[in-house]
């Protein structure tokens, strides 16, 4: 009904519908996103011929000249570093340290750590390899089935992309015109929130399953526990408090935040001699080929987002929806739905630069601050990451333990229906995005 709607107010013809067969069919063989973005624009303004195909080149080099996207390469080397010179798992000492009393310590040390590896890297699928590898086998051996303990990993690192600094927020900030740093501020709090309700779900189950005993300690041995991991591993937390205070002070673009960290941590790497030049080279490539994937998909999203807009279809859906419900309620579950099932079919990126400029107008028609409509989608699609078929963090975990998908994706079911409970609180309360914000931005 809704497609009927919008074919009415649009008056959609095959230069509209080729290209979006043709998107979804190079999709399902696989073919790279990037490529499948570019084959739809590129038909898309032949076949409608609104826009000269000269413009496409120069729309892809205008989709990626912008000094916000230098902070992505930056985060994402950063958290390579972080893992060569071994700064990670002074992370895990101490969340494991602050985690030990209670009875499912680890487990929820695990989810602390992914949370620390969050506020560094900003990529959810680094967060999983890094933070699997060292906490996995521990987590087996502490009492966790292993489909469990692989999708505890998958969930725990989802907050790569909800907890600032994180690559999503920079893209949707670059897509609409956001600032960046006002997108990690309002974030703050929605992705502790993720953070918290992953933790409480494992709470639950540990004392459903009693999977991982413990929290046989005094108030002393613990207080003195704490203390030594702090001391042996404090110098860890300079780069997260570089990167939070240089943003959040406005001392810092994220973009000087992530060259910033990139140079303590490689100098902290020398100065402890777990990083030797050698490890260079491997580090820049590992690092250049998780760029290599989003930045494509940006640059090819610029002709495909001209297209779409010429040819009136984000203003036709906005148009096409409100004719079926104006109940503001109704059309924001109608966004949530449309978000979570897109993050269960395909990668965060595309997702943003596709879905981004058609359910804005939408959110603006029913009056949604655009900054809570921005956490609300981050979120929404982050939950995409433990989601069949896509799940990119299952696919991670998967390919680290051996694990079957399938097993890793039914023991994460309560974990998305927490993090689903979380996308309709932001959704629903403005304040959970605003709260932090100049009064400027509510």
């Amino acid at each position: 009904m809704l497609w009927q709607q919008l074919n009415q107010t649009v008056e959609l013809g095959w230069d509209f519908y080729l290209p979006v067969l043709m998107f979804v069919g190079l999709i399902a063989m696989a073919v790279p996103v990037w490529a499948a973005i570019g084959a739809a624009a590129i038909t898309m303004l032949i076949m409608s011929g609104d826009l000269p195909l000269s413009a496409v080149g120069e729309s892809l080099f205008t989709g990626i000249d912008a000094f916000a996207l230098t902070a992505v390469p930056l985060f994402i080397l950063t958290g390579d570093v972080l893992v060569r010179t071994g700064l990670s798992r002074k992370f895990l000492d101490v969340a494991e340290a602050l985690t030990c009393w209670t009875k499912g310590g680890f487990g929820s040390a695990t989810v602390l750590v992914c949370g620390m590896f969050a506020a560094i890297s900003g990529s959810d699928a680094a967060g999983a390899a890094a933070v699997g590898r060292m906490t996995i086998n521990r987590l087996v051996e502490s009492g966790y089935p292993r489909p469990y303990a692989c999708a505890l990993v998958a969930a725990g690192a989802c907050t790569g992309i909800l907890i600032p600094p994180s690559i999503a927020y920079i893209i949707i900030g670059l897509v609409l015109g956001i600032s960046a740093s006002t997108l990690f501020l309002a974030a703050l709090i929605p992705g502790l929130a993720i953070l918290v309700s992953i933790l409480v779900t494992n709470i639950i189950m540990n004392r459903l399953y009693s999977y991982e005993s413990g929290g046989n300690m005094s108030m002393s041995e613990w207080s003195a526990n704490l203390l030594k991991s702090l001391k042996s591993g404090w110098y860890a937390f300079i780069v997260p408090g570089i990167i939070f205070y240089g943003i959040f002070s406005g001392r810092l673009t994220p973009t000087e935040a992530g060259a910033t960290a990139v140079v303590v941590t490689i100098i902290m790497g020398f100065i402890l001699k777990t990083l030797k030049l050698s490890d260079f080279p491997a580090m820049l490539v590992s690092s250049a080929k998780v760029n290599g994937v989003i930045l494509p998909i940006i640059a090819f999203s610029a002709p495909l987002a001209e297209a779409l807009a010429i040819m009136g279809v984000p203003q036709g859906f906005v148009t096409a929806v409100t004719g079926l419900t104006d109940d503001p309620a109704m059309l924001i579950l109608l966004m949530i739905g449309i978000l979570i099932a897109a993050g269960c079919v395909m990668e965060t990126t595309p997702n943003i630069v596709i879905l981004a400029p058609i359910l804005k107008p939408l959110a603006d028609n029913i009056g949604m601050n655009e900054i809570q409509f921005c956490i609300m989608m981050i979120t929404a699609l982050g939950v995409g990451f433990i989601t069949p078929p896509l799940g990119l963090n299952l696919f991670v975990v998967s390919g680290i333990t051996g694990e079957s998908i399938l097993k890793i994706a039914a023991r994460a079911v309560p974990f998305v229906l927490t993090m689903l409970i979380v996308v309709l609180l932001i959704a629903y309360v403005p304040a959970i995005s605003t709260t932090l914000l100049p009064d400027i931005y509510k």
